[in-house]
């Protein structure tokens, strides 16, 4: 679905996020509980439904979204467990995370079919019938005047659909499922969509792309707040991809001072972690890769993509650049900076929030949350980025770093600083986006078709501002990151650079 449009969907999402922030910002621990209780009842007021057949529906998928904006798992369906359950052990100031990261909401879901050609009003009952004499095993047959495909026999091939005139045949897909580049979606004995974990990489696409919002994730604003409220020391780091997330008038001096505003002590670009790996990766790339000691490097700075090697092609995980990633090398210089801070990532990533609960990454970064998500707390907490008053902007990092939110920009950084530091080095790029085009270009890098490369993946397609916490249009967000890294001052970062060691 187009990110960027204010749908009722993405109204409700928004609705849920903001009234738990309100309630975290708000209300002490002893009465939260019903404050919790109350939320569905606000956001699905009276006594008719909107969008569903029934109230009652309404409210629990409502109930369903709170619990996992809290941090907390879904409710078993067949079991009595009330809205709170469990809420006293994730009413924290303490990160708090309980795997599967994505889930589908069981009553929000559509049951959509998962791949079915289907004869619509279309259909003139022409008297070519050539829907009937292409089909191979004889499942379109005139019925009445008009076409009929025996679901039975049809093994969905499409050659009916091609070949009608008139458009009059429709395939029927399961949007979460066409946009899971892993076939992570499956189907449960109703008809639902169920993800099956252990093929998942928590890039986000399928809870973007299901028009019911039967699929979310979890999140940690809960626990960031109360963190705030009891006065920790919190720097936020913020993803390349922030320009314009906040507002056209959002700048960056004005996202910072509404930041501050918020009750963070300081910001980082986590652009300055890109100029690290951009600077390291170069180094990696003329001394190992060019020279043949190693046949391709692959990039590490997204979690889809790299979980996604791990997984489907564990021959190659160590092609993997071992550079610390964006977020990661961002977390230990703010924390050599300020030792006794915590840190949270914001970002437009799903998958950021499994990379930081991993053991070697959740003592560098405390708390992970999306752009739609920070939205929420401004609005919960009353803050407009865009009205507020200006405060000096953030200059921690160079074009180069700031290009990594688009798809190429990693690859394109890599290759700026190559050509500057090793002027001798021929370097062949490759970069792809979308898990199913990772895929892809994985097994050709397998087959040793690609040996000298160095092979940019992007799990969203679009890269990092088509992740799936933003909150504008793809196009618009890559456009303001282009404009932003022309405008740096400057843009490559220093050879020195690779040579800081963060362990």
């Amino acid at each position: 679905m187009e990110r960027g449009l204010l749908t009722p969907l993405k109204k409700l999402r928004r609705q849920v996020f903001v009234e738990v922030a309100r309630v975290a910002f708000e209300t002490e621990r002893g009465d939260i509980m019903d404050a919790i209780e109350a939320i569905p009842y606000k956001i699905t007021p009276g006594d008719k439904p909107l969008y569903r057949e029934s109230i009652w529906r309404e409210r629990a998928i409502c109930s369903e979204r709170v619990r996992l904006a809290l941090g907390l798992s879904l409710r078993p369906e067949d079991a009595p467990v009330h809205l709170t359950s469990g809420l006293r052990g994730s009413d924290i100031a303490d990160k708090y995370y309980e795997p599967p990261l994505m889930q589908v909401i069981p009553s929000a879901c559509a049951a959509c079919e998962p791949n079915m050609y289907k004869v619509t009003d279309n259909c003139r009952g022409c008297v070519a019938h050539p829907c009937t004499t292409v089909c191979p095993k004889g499942a379109v047959s005139i019925v009445n005047g008009r076409s009929v495909i025996d679901q039975s026999k049809c093994i969905k091939c499409g050659k009916c659909k091609a070949a009608c005139p008139y458009d009059a045949i429709a395939h029927r897909t399961r949007p979460c499922a066409e946009a899971c580049g892993v076939k992570a979606i499956e189907t449960d004995d109703l008809g639902r969509a169920k993800i099956n974990a252990d093929k998942c990489v928590s890039c986000g696409m399928c809870m973007v792309s299901c028009p019911f919002g039967a699929i979310a994730d979890k999140s940690q604003i809960l626990q960031l707040i109360r963190a705030l409220r009891r006065g920790d020391k919190i720097i936020a780091e913020v993803a390349p991809s922030y320009v314009g997330q906040f507002g056209e008038k959002a700048t960056p001096g004005k996202l910072k001072a509404a930041l501050l505003a918020m009750g963070f002590v300081d910001v980082f670009e986590v652009a300055l972690g890109a100029d690290m790996g951009a600077a390291i990766e170069a180094e990696h790339y003329a001394q190992q890769v060019a020279t043949g000691k190693q046949p391709f490097m692959l990039t590490s700075c997204c979690p889809a993509w790299a979980m996604l090697v791990k997984r489907y092609f564990p021959e190659s995980a160590d092609k993997i650049s071992r550079t610390l990633t964006p977020m990661v090398a961002t977390a230990r210089t703010i924390k050599q900076k300020y030792p006794d801070a915590r840190v949270v990532f914001i970002g437009p990533c799903a998958a950021k929030k499994l990379e930081a609960s991993r053991r070697t990454v959740r003592s560098d970064v405390d708390f992970v949350i999306t752009f739609e998500e920070l939205s929420a707390m401004f609005e919960a907490k009353g803050i407009d980025p865009e009205t507020i008053e200006n405060h000096a902007g953030m200059h921690d990092a160079t074009g180069a770093g700031r290009g990594y939110a688009v798809s190429g920009g990693v690859a394109g950084a890599i290759e700026k600083c190559i050509e500057a530091y090793y002027p001798d080095t021929k370097v062949n790029i490759q970069h792809v986006e979308g898990l199913e085009d990772c895929r892809k270009v994985l097994l050709l890098a397998k087959l040793g078709k690609l040996n000298g490369s160095l092979i940019e993946g992007m799990g969203c397609p679009g890269g990092c501002v088509a992740g799936a916490g933003t909150n504008i249009a793809v196009g618009k967000a890559a456009n303001l990151v282009k404009k932003t890294v022309a405008g740096s001052t400057e843009q490559i970062p220093p050879k020195e650079l690779a040579e800081v060691r963060l362990e």
